[in-house]
């Protein structure tokens, strides 16, 4: 069944929107209230690397390192480099805002005083993608460019050694395409669409550096689609036996815990004496159980899911994976019938009450007042709507704009 283009590929007025519905859907997925964030990482970092919830277009990959080879062609050196870099990204504002498309411009309603640059937000991806070719963070890049310079100029005059390989001083990969003419600030009809050249170094960029990732798979084999999770892709049975594995204990481990943070909302809706949001906690429970037994994937072993997560450079502590198999156990238990049962209520209190010390919604009448009413309820989809639109670029680019819709 061939997979269909959607919204996110080419109308931008929908993509705008949909970003906006994004944020909502970020924040409460995002809010990590019962300290499930490393397991949800490890696996979004196993299937899709280099990515997160907060990034938003795929040319920014390119944008950020464009802004850092002009700096170090002119040889901008501290405390400059770092300021320097920040106007010129901020001077892509302007004519990203101008295009037909600009869902997804950083600093579009926050302006000059945004505080989250592109350039942090991809640093990592960056690197994870084979495009940073040095291992630092961002502020040890800024800090010690001039000796970057130094090993550089070291480099060239011996060059003729083999035991000083002038690669050694590379800070961005050599085939990274040649920014448009007049970049950044200076440059008509900026926008979010990649050239042919610029997705083919991308997507040979994913091929090299995570070659056995779900995205590389996707990139390569699958035209984007419009569905809500990533175990929802029509092409799920040409998938490797890999990535259904992980994908099915993704789905398993999602499926499984959105139940907790619903509970927990209904708790703090009972003790904030808010019982209209306590009777639509108990509707989200009720329909959360009938999604927890028609899950394909609800009988899989935890033991493996530990396996999978493991090693991903996230830490999963014991305290956790109790508060899981505990979790797992009494909704298996129960049948999915957990909102008042007694077990399940002091896992979740104990749980957050232990996260959040004194900070605790439950002990802490000023938090529970800042308290919106559905904190961290958005079901874990490990960036997937994300994702979508980092590969729809990426084919748009490769394909060409009549090629991606037809």
């Amino acid at each position: 069944m061939p997979s269909s283009l959607t919204w996110i590929d080419h109308d931008p007025a929908a993509r705008e929107r949909s970003l906006r519905i994004l944020a909502h859907f970020q924040e409460r997925e995002s809010r990590d209230e019962l300290g499930l964030g490393a397991i949800r990482d490890s696996f979004a970092d196993a299937l899709f690397p280099g990515t997160s919830t907060i990034q938003t277009r795929l040319r920014y990959m390119l944008f950020v390192p464009w802004v850092y080879v002009e700096l170090e062609r002119k040889r901008v050196t501290p405390p400059n480099f770092g300021a320097r870099a920040r106007r010129m990204e901020m001077a892509l504002v302007e004519p990203l805002l101008a295009s037909s498309d600009h869902a997804g411009v950083f600093g579009r309603v926050a302006g000059k005083g945004l505080k989250r640059l592109p350039s942090s937000v991809y640093w990592n991806g960056l690197w994870e993608w084979g495009i940073r070719l040095i291992n630092c963070s961002q502020d040890e890049y800024h800090r010690h460019i001039d000796k970057i310079y130094r090993r550089r100029d070291m480099a060239r005059e011996r060059a003729e050694k083999d035991d000083y390989p002038e690669a050694e001083t590379q800070t961005w990969h050599p085939r990274l395409p040649a920014p448009p003419e007049g970049f950044p600030d200076n440059i008509e009809n900026l926008s979010f669409d990649l050239t042919q050249d610029e997705a083919s170094f991308l997507l040979d960029r994913l091929v090299k550096a995570q070659k056995d990732s779900l995205f590389t798979f996707l990139a390569l084999n699958c035209k984007p689609v419009d569905c809500a999770y990533p175990w929802q892709h029509p092409d799920l049975h040409r998938f490797t036996a890999a990535h259904r594995e992980l994908l099915q204990y993704a789905e398993f481990f999602s499926s499984l815990m959105h139940g907790a943070p619903f509970l927990y909302n209904l708790m703090l809706a009972e003790v904030a004496g808010r019982e209209t949001l306590a009777a639509e906690h108990r509707e989200n429970l009720r329909t959360w159980k009938d999604c927890l037994l028609s899950c394909r994937h609800i009988g899989l072993p935890l033991d493996r899911l530990w396996e999978l997560t493991a090693g991903r450079g996230h830490t999963i502590t014991d305290r956790t994976k109790k508060f899981v198999s505990a979790w797992h156990r009494r909704a298996m238990e129960t049948q999915g019938d957990v909102t008042d049962d007694a077990d399940c209520r002091a896992l979740v209190r104990e749980r957050e009450m232990w996260l959040k010390k004194s900070r605790s919604r439950f002990t802490n009448a000023r938090a529970r007042d800042q308290w919106k009413g559905y904190a961290g309820t958005g079901q874990l989809s490990y960036r997937w709507r994300n994702v979508k639109t980092l590969l729809a670029d990426l084919y748009a680019g490769l394909k060409g704009k009549e090629d991606a819709q037809s």
